[in-house]
């Protein structure tokens, strides 16, 4: 029996280090320029939200996941996620409470209605905004929970009230309004009125996932962000922005990691490859995907950013923003042990990068969600200018980024270890 159960063991070991060897041979230079070199293009003349490029961007993504046998999420149509950006410009307030007229300086509308009535027969949920709060993250609150809501706002934040117009700059096509009120009063009867001239603009995550086998509801997160900045002013006749490296290497990544994670086939999570847009205007893409999902099941999130070029320690090594915030690092750490592979803590903690890329918005909801790059932010030559081209990306050191992030998950995708969860009370 000891000689069956032994024999088993090592046509198991053998069969899943075949298939551990074959999944890592489709990550390689080779592949990692192909896709670099259509998303990099002139041809997508920088990717910039809002043209005709990013959405040809976006269809190569969609075909790529599609070759690499992923399945949309949430049985949608297709792997483009598809949301609306609204832009509200308001044209005309007026407030009456408990009888008397109000000043309109001291109203804020958050909506997506051209034009809005709010009374005490409305059915708005009321709510405050204390003293001593923080305002914006409160406010933010009641802008993202999917609710009509009356906010009463406490007069201690005079000073800055009016700069919450600004959350109508950021709004996702909904039914649902916010409306805040700075006032001491608890009113009886109101009437708010608000006019608003409104546009609408299309955008589109690409998402695509791999069902886990037995924690289909635990999901682990490999993503990176595919817009650019677009065009510019011309330097020595080039006036395209290719972002090779900011992000088309993380998307890259991503495209990778879905064929890697597909041929090997046991993953017991379920895995979700996402390629952001908006995230160089706002990290809008990022905060429409999160709100698809319950943060409570999402174990994991690998954000990975230009991991085109060397680290400021040389080859085989990357970086992992907010390393301090979970145990996550540690984790992929022990997964590489004996790879030459190494993870370092972000070395730049002055650039906040931890809340400058699209692993920030779940992070905000506990999850252990972290950036993985490369970029050297003190001295990276191509940063946000016409320079970053493919040409300027180390492949080879690509491909062994891309491998070890495939190795590090590992654990993490096969529900063996769960990282810790982000002190939400501890972020700014």
């Amino acid at each position: 029996m000891k000689r069956i159960i032994s024999m088993g063991l090592l046509l198991s070991i053998t069969f899943f280090s075949f298939a551990q060897k074959n999944a890592a041979s489709l990550i390689n230079a080779r592949e990692a320029e192909r896709i670099e070199k259509v998303l990099a293009s002139d041809d997508m003349k920088g990717r910039k939200i809002y043209t005709p490029e990013i959405d040809k961007a976006a269809d190569f993504i969609a075909a790529e996941f599609k070759a690499a046998g992923l399945q949309t999420f949430n049985k949608m149509a297709s792997f483009r996620q598809e949301f609306s950006m609204i832009g509200a410009k308001m044209t005309s307030t007026s407030c009456t409470i408990d009888g008397q007229a109000f000043d309109t300086k001291n109203v804020v509308a958050i909506t997506c209605k051209p034009e809005l009535v709010v009374t005490e027969k409305s059915g708005y949920e009321t709510a405050t905004i204390g003293a001593g709060k923080n305002i914006f993250r409160e406010a933010q609150k009641f802008v993202q929970a999917g609710k009509n809501y009356l906010v009463f706002v406490d007069t201690s934040f005079a000073k800055n009230f009016t700069r919450l117009s600004a959350f109508r700059r950021g709004l996702f096509k909904s039914d649902n309004s916010v409306v805040f009120v700075m006032t001491t009063a608890d009113p009886k009867t109101f009437t708010i009125e608000a006019k608003h001239d409104i546009t609408e603009q299309k955008l589109a995550n690409v998402v695509g996932i791999l069902p886990g086998k037995s924690k289909k509801e635990e999901y682990v997160i490999f993503s990176g962000h595919y817009d650019h900045i677009g065009t510019g002013k011309a330097v020595n006749g080039d006036s395209i922005f290719n972002g090779a490296n900011d992000d088309a290497a993380g998307t890259t990544a991503v495209i990778m990691l879905a064929k890697y994670f597909k041929a090997l086939g046991n993953n017991e999570r379920t895995i979700v490859f996402a390629a952001f847009t908006a995230e160089e205007s706002g990290g809008f893409g990022a905060q429409y995907f999160s709100r698809q999902f319950d943060p409570a099941k999402v174990m994991a999130m690998f954000n990975i950013e230009m991991i085109g070029t060397e680290s400021k320690w040389g080859k085989n090594s990357a970086y992992i923003t907010g390393y301090d915030k979970t145990d996550m690092g540690k984790i992929l750490e022990k997964n590489l042990t004996g790879t030459g592979f190494t993870f370092y803590p972000d070395p730049y903690p002055d650039q906040q990068l931890f809340y400058r890329s699209d692993n920030a918005t779940l992070a905000r909801l506990g999850v252990p969600a972290h950036t993985i790059s490369t970029s050297k932010m003190d001295s990276e030559p191509n940063y946000h200018k016409v320079s970053d081209h493919v040409e300027t990306l180390d492949m080879e050191n690509m491909a062994m980024i891309i491998k070890s992030i495939a190795l590090s998950a590992r654990s993490i995708v096969a529900g063996k270890d769960t990282p810790s969860r982000v002190n939400t009370e501890e972020l700014r």
